[in-house]
């Protein structure tokens, strides 16, 4: 069996942790307070509070070694023609990818993956699967006013999977935020918050406020925490609004800087908030499954010039936290 980045894939007799409740990790606020506190002591050593504000040249950091759980992957019906899921789950395993969120058009690819469940053991990938709410291509702009929609999840959740069952709704898209007060919305929000399922949205920062108001208490994955370019200010005032919001990290503008390097700001916000993001791929075309390890390597590089608490929080922590994953 492959050994990746140092990281042993479980044994046959790991526990299943399918039917593990979606909870979130208590400990990041005092993570976060320890890491502001160092870096205050160690302003102070320097000379003072000038010293302790000053940003100095970072030097070149290692990769991130540790796992990742990829909380957006896409297995759609392309991908289930062009690569099969011995091949799929050695891109995962060579990347250092011990769980993913599967979601997928249709669904199928998702169940596929799901069904594959002793190679995906003996490969250290846990699939944690979501229904999406996409059937075909059409669906991408006209779920939110088809009803039918919700009696189609709600089939896919009596059904389950293989792997256990769904554990999350999603990704879908809002392309027009006023859709998120629509009745189909409304109830899917309602729906996951009443069964503890996690909602992968792709949607505006107005939307997410919509979405919220639904399910208060839903726990919300902000696909590409705004991939409009939605400023960091109003990314951190969102967060800091709503305790059960999560930023998804895939084709997030200004994310990194040209050579690959974490941006300031960021780095700045994830050591201010460390268990509020997961880092994903979204393979929504072929293209990305042919990237994929170089877009797991590129991950590894901003997450390396994080505090190591902070990164493996982000990489693999939170992810494996939400849904009761243990330690790899």
């Amino acid at each position: 069996m492959l050994s990746v980045f140092g990281i042993h894939p479980p044994c046959p007799g790991s526990v299943d942790v399918s039917m593990a409740p979606v909870r979130r990790s208590k400990a990041g606020a005092a993570l976060a307070a320890l890491l502001a506190g160092a870096v205050t002591a160690a302003g102070a050593l320097i000379g003072g509070p000038a010293h302790a504000q000053a940003e100095t040249p970072r030097a070149a950091a290692a990769a991130y070694a540790g796992p990742l759980f990829d909380a957006h992957l896409h297995y759609n019906d392309e991908a289930v023609a062009r690569y099969p899921i011995a091949d799929v789950l050695g891109r995962l395993q060579r990347s250092g990818v011990r769980a993913v969120i599967a979601n997928s058009r249709p669904n199928d690819g998702t169940r596929a993956l799901a069904t594959a469940r002793d190679v995906a053991r003996q490969a250290g990938v846990t699939v944690v699967p979501f229904v999406r709410l996409y059937r075909n291509r059409a669906d991408y702009t006209g779920w939110h006013a088809d009803p039918g929609i919700v009696e189609m999840v709600m089939r896919e959740l009596a059904a389950g999977t293989d792997a256990g069952p769904y554990r999350g709704l999603g990704e879908f898209h809002l392309y027009e935020s006023g859709n998120a007060d629509g009745p189909t919305a409304r109830r899917l929000m309602q729906l996951a918050e009443q069964r503890g399922l996690a909602v992968l949205a792709h949607v505006d920062d107005v939307a997410i406020e919509k979405l919220l108001a639904h399910a208060p208490k839903a726990t919300l994955i902000w696909a590409h925490s705004g991939i409009g370019g939605v400023p960091i200010e109003r990314v951190r005032a969102l967060l800091q609004r709503h305790p059960t919001l999560l930023g998804e990290l895939s084709y997030r503008p200004g994310l990194s800087e040209g050579d690959g390097r974490l941006s300031p700001a960021w780095r700045a916000l994830f050591i201010e908030m460390p268990d509020r993001f997961l880092v994903g791929s979204d393979t929504w075309i072929n293209g990305r499954w042919d990237d994929y390890e170089n877009l797991m390597q590129q991950a590894r590089r901003w997450l390396g010039d994080l505090p190591a608490p902070v990164a493996r929080r982000i990489a693999w922590e939170n992810g494996a936290g939400l849904f009761g994953l243990p330690a790899p």
